[in-house]
């Protein structure tokens, strides 16, 4: 089997509008933007994946990640082998530096292939299930107490036994809003707080020991991404587990972390570590250097989120039973772009028995969220 081309598709879909995310990295999030990827092969098999395309967040767009993806990675690939996943990948970075959301888009389509070429599901392919169902948590915008509590009662009364509250905006309106989640959801419902790299050391060590009556049981990327040292300063006076998210993308991150102590886990995204593999490997080595591990969001859409559930499932070093994961991009939408809807409920993800990724795009919705962006 050989690869011949890869198509890309811009699309932009709304949040509903309850769940517009407000977090510390400033701004508000109300729609997102999203590139898919098509690998086409000469055999008929064609792969899907998908990327986030936030600016703010990655550095990549829709413009970038298709203009990139036609003009440098396309043509190291057309005629290669694609169920060779790790090899194919390599390729990766003679096409260009970093990118690496849109990268793993690329990657995701060539497990799908893989996959569906086999017969088997992709979590078979990265050597089987190590859990049956995927633990996931709910997150909660970093709004007004009222609205905040409003959604993690909604959240607990779904199933949600465990939650973040987005923070890092303002102390005291941090405070109050976590406050109000816990008044809302009861003592019985785990309650974590993320930061997104909003808050200076002096205000979290502040904030959070205040926060520590709430009964919180971790702090996610409470300083901004490269103050590492800083949290590392800062891991050692906690009462609870520091997760660092916006500071890991690569293995090399990873590393990083580790020898400095300044995380307990770390909170890997496909698209971050700019694939499957490169996310699994992230894990390995984080169970190796006793660090745990859980998988975070860019409120990813049914392909996005399928990629997740296999990860998980495969993965050991995916710590999802003591730290849930961010699973829940599809229940944020108005709609999606497969066209069944992934196994995903309060609390639950799974993945379905069928080949590949386990999902089909709906045509018809793809053209209806399509964009055009040039």
């Amino acid at each position: 089997m050989k690869i011949t081309r890869l198509e890309t598709i811009p699309i932009r879909v709304p949040l509903k509008a309850e769940f517009a995310i407000r977090s510390g990295r400033g701004g508000s999030h109300a729609v997102s933007p999203f590139l898919l990827v098509k690998v086409h092969t000469d055999e008929g098999l064609v792969g899907i994946g998908e990327a986030s395309c936030t600016p703010r967040w990655s550095g990549e767009d829709q413009v970038t990640g298709a203009h990139l993806l036609k003009t440098y990675l396309e043509p190291l690939l057309v005629g290669e082998e694609p169920r060779v996943v790790e090899r194919v990948s390599q390729k990766f970075r003679l096409a260009f530096a970093g990118n690496h959301f849109t990268k793993a888009a690329v990657e995701m389509a060539l497990w799908d292939i893989a996959g569906l070429a086999a017969g088997k599901p992709v979590y078979e392919l990265l050597g089987g299930k190590v859990r049956e169902f995927v633990p996931t948590k709910w997150s909660v915008s970093g709004v007004e107490p009222d609205k905040a509590a409003a959604i993690a009662s909604w959240a607990a009364a779904q199933g949600f036994k465990s939650m973040k509250v987005k923070v890092g905006i303002e102390p005291v309106g941090d405070m109050r809003r976590v406050k109000a989640v816990r008044e809302a959801i009861g003592p019985n419902v785990k309650l974590g707080v993320d930061a997104n790299g909003g808050w200076t050391l002096n205000t979290a060590l502040k904030t959070l020991e205040q926060m520590y009556e709430q009964q919180i049981y971790f702090t996610e990327q409470p300083l901004p991404p490269e103050d590492i040292t800083d949290m590392a300063q800062l891991r050692k006076k906690l009462r609870v587990p520091l997760i660092a998210d916006e500071s890991v993308y690569t293995l090399q991150d990873a590393r990083t972390l580790a020898a400095l102590g300044a995380a307990d886990v770390l909170s890997l995204y496909i698209g971050k570590a700019g694939g499957i593999g490169p996310a699994k490997a992230v894990a390995d080595f984080a169970r190796t250097a006793g660090l745990k591990c859980t998988l975070g969001s860019n409120l990813e859409l049914g392909v996005g989120s399928a990629a997740m559930v296999h990860l998980a499932l495969a993965t050991s070093g995916i710590n999802a039973e003591e730290f849930p994961c961010d699973i829940i991009g599809p229940l944020f939408y108005e709609g999606d772009i497969v066209k069944t809807p992934l196994p995903i409920s309060a609390g639950v993800a799974r993945a379905t028995r069928k080949s590949g990724l386990g999902v089909e795009l709906d045509e018809e919705k793809v053209r209806r969220y399509r964009v055009q962006t040039a």
